[in-house]
């Protein structure tokens, strides 16, 4: 049965960073992730996963650029020497954290180039660190205007020509309602390949409760398609975090 975290760069943000690991232990989820963890002492995040029992199950990469440069360039031509470097300091603080997943964001770009240098980055990637699972996500142009992996077919295209066992697809629920229009379709196609899952309602990027998207059938959906991994609340609270998580009782048990 999937175990469900909680995502710390959204959730939980009326306390301090450091905080947030125990607020979200408390609420019941098992598991955290942080899309941008560099800000922070790696061993101190370290230390309140152990403190409070928490999984790490996914972190972005690269690092984002603080000073007005593209955020993630594993698909930007021209880029492949520095995506080495970067995956290279990512791994260092990887081994601290110990994630579940990375997920190598593709950045902004266009074309057959950018495509072929996203294959040869994330192929370098997986074989650079073969033990370690990585994701690519598929996010709509309108939440990051310009991005290249913003199609889930293209998605599947990538992840076939890599070929690279330790390399699968992350599934958004807002981004596949926003791409497709359609989550359920967009699971029943792609769902073999998925490696981690992330939840929100539509419209309003919100709980995962109501709205437009049928949450029971999309966790029945999801425990049909045997998936066992994490999925992840990666949402903006209507109000405040706590106030919000009458989901997380409820939505488990659907998937028994």
């Amino acid at each position: 049965m999937p175990r469900f975290a909680a995502n710390l760069t959204w959730l939980f943000t009326e306390l301090p960073l450091m905080e947030r690991f125990a607020a979200a232990a408390e609420a019941g989820f098992q598991g955290v992730e942080v899309q941008f963890p560099y800000d922070a002492p790696a061993q101190d995040m370290r230390d309140q996963l152990v403190f409070n029992r928490l999984d790490f199950v996914s972190m972005n990469a690269p690092p984002p650029n603080y000073t007005g440069g593209v955020r993630g360039f594993a698909a930007l031509p021209g880029g492949q020497d520095r995506f080495r470097r970067d995956f290279d300091r990512i791994l260092r603080y990887a081994g601290v954290l110990k994630p579940r997943h990375i997920h190598i964001v593709a950045g902004e770009a266009e074309g057959s180039e950018a495509r072929a240098v996203f294959v040869e980055n994330l192929a370098w990637a997986a074989a650079r660190a073969p033990k370690q699972s990585l994701t690519i996500e598929p996010i709509n142009r309108i939440d990051m205007p310009g991005y290249f992996l913003s199609d889930f077919d293209l998605a599947a295209e990538v992840l076939d020509e890599v070929g690279a066992p330790n390399l699968g697809l992350q599934f958004d629920t807002w981004h596949a309602r926003v791409l497709t229009g359609d989550v359920l379709a967009a699971w029943a196609r792609h769902a073999q390949k998925v490696r981690h899952v992330q939840i929100s309602g539509h419209p309003g990027r919100t709980e995962p409760a109501g709205g437009d998207i049928d949450w029971p059938v999309f966790f029945a959906a999801v425990a049909e398609a045997g998936y066992d991994g994490w999925i992840a609340a990666e949402y903006r609270p209507a109000t405040t975090t706590k106030a919000g998580l009458g989901w997380l009782a409820g939505w488990p048990a659907l998937m028994a």
